[in-house]
């Protein structure tokens, strides 16, 4: 792929980026992702345009409210830099063609529900079960495996619910919500059974390790609370680009 459609899909990933912050900030206290536009949560002032340019208007305002003064969260220009750095990368692994598609809105998803999950310890419906739509769709796309999206969302949904059934009949304790079984179908509709096995492998070991780190720096012990969506989504995208790799060794 030449430079300037790398450059391309970086400035497309920012752009998209600010609207994932729409969706991080909103879905999660059922506000409408269209109105109002764009506005400071400090004071409600609306956004104008060149104050809402992705990344550059951050720097520009010197992280602060042109109208009240307020600080803006890093976080802002750290999700739109990541999302244009995840879709140049997409692109350049990908190529023009279907599964650059598929990939770009297989992304487009997993960064909101990362960062809603870290926040409010939920994965919106809208997108975990928008996403597994969505994936079941392109999958009949050409180059796609509709049997193996259907056949890898049963199983990556299913595997988790019967996971998080076994261990609260066990412990009467309530170990993964609703919310992370039907990310997995999710994954499992764009990745197919295989991307579904080797997200919940390789999930749980990253949620182990997380687990362990929270519990060090927590007072809870056993019963310290991470969110698992984070997890998952990374191991997702390791499925995605590396999953080949694995299998190939197996």
């Amino acid at each position: 792929m030449s430079g300037f459609l790398l450059i391309a899909a970086f400035l497309l990933g920012a752009c998209l980026g600010s609207f994932f912050n729409v969706l991080i900030h909103r879905l999660p206290r059922e506000e409408s992702i269209v109105r109002p536009p764009s506005r400071c949560p400090a004071c409600g002032r609306p956004v104008r345009a060149w104050e809402n340019v992705p990344i550059v208007s951050f720097f520009l305002l010197r992280g602060k409210c042109a109208g009240c003064g307020g600080g803006i969260s890093w976080r802002y220009p750290a999700v739109e830099a990541a999302s244009g750095l995840g879709f140049l990368l997409i692109a350049w692994a990908d190529g023009i063609g279907f599964a650059l598609l598929r990939d770009l809105v297989f992304f487009s998803l997993l960064v909101p529900i990362v960062f809603i999950d870290i926040d409010h310890r939920i994965i919106p419906d809208e997108l975990s079960l928008g996403g597994l739509a969505a994936g079941i769709l392109l999958s009949f796309l050409p180059g796609g495996d509709w049997q193996g999206s259907l056949a890898g969302a049963l199983l990556g949904g299913g595997v988790l619910y019967v996971t998080a059934a076994a261990y609260h009949r066990v412990t009467g304790i309530e170990g993964m919500g609703g919310g992370d079984i039907k990310l997995l179908a999710m994954v499992g509709a764009f990745l197919g059974w295989r991307g579904a096995l080797f997200t919940i492998f390789i999930g749980s070991l990253l949620g182990v390790a997380g687990g362990v780190v929270a519990m060090r720096k927590g007072s809870d012990g056993l019963k310290t609370a991470i969110p698992y969506g984070p997890y998952l989504c990374a191991a997702a995208l390791m499925a995605r680009f590396l999953g080949d790799l694995f299998w190939g060794f197996l």
